[in-house]
């Protein structure tokens, strides 16, 4: 039997479930905060942050697992140079999304707390989605950089 067709299926299947999650909940997240309702924003930071454990952080485990099988198994050098730009490019995403995660948590509990007490969102709150906000971008233009390299495959060196 050819693991490869199965691996790559999967690959795909994954890399489709973390970008889409990740610009459908960060659309979700971002236009309800742009409404301003306090409880919609309570409900859907709680949501988001739900989806991105149970389908942005397996994906992304499941990412590498079977990329670097695919690797082995076509022959291609773990070190070249398309891949190793895809290394740092999925790196840099990672490390802007762990803390996308900790700020949505700390959202939720914010906007939870201030939709129960009948409370404005407290300065907190603003701060805490400007930065996710911004820690967004770089992630999401790393991954269609990643996407890039995964169909072109250029030499880069």
């Amino acid at each position: 039997m050819n693991l490869y067709p199965i691996l790559k299926t999967i690959h795909i299947l994954s890399s489709t479930l973390l970008f889409g999650t990740g610009l459908g909940t960060a659309f979700h997240m971002y236009a309800t905060h742009l409404r301003g309702d306090v409880k919609a924003i309570a409900s859907t930071a709680r949501n988001v942050v739900l989806a991105d454990w149970l389908f942005t952080s397996t994906s992304g485990v499941v990412q590498p697992v079977t990329g670097i099988a695919m690797v082995i198994m076509a022959g291609y050098s773990p070190w070249s140079s398309w891949l190793v730009m895809t290394y740092v490019l999925y790196v840099v995403a990672g490390i802007c999304w762990l803390p996308v995660v900790f700020l949505q948590m700390r959202v939720a509990k914010t906007t939870a707390a201030c939709a129960a007490e009948m409370v404005p969102l407290p300065a907190s709150y603003h701060r805490d989605m400007r930065l996710w906000f911004w820690l967004g971008w770089p992630a999401f233009i790393g991954l269609v950089g990643v996407f890039y390299l995964m169909t072109a495959k250029p030499t880069l060196w």
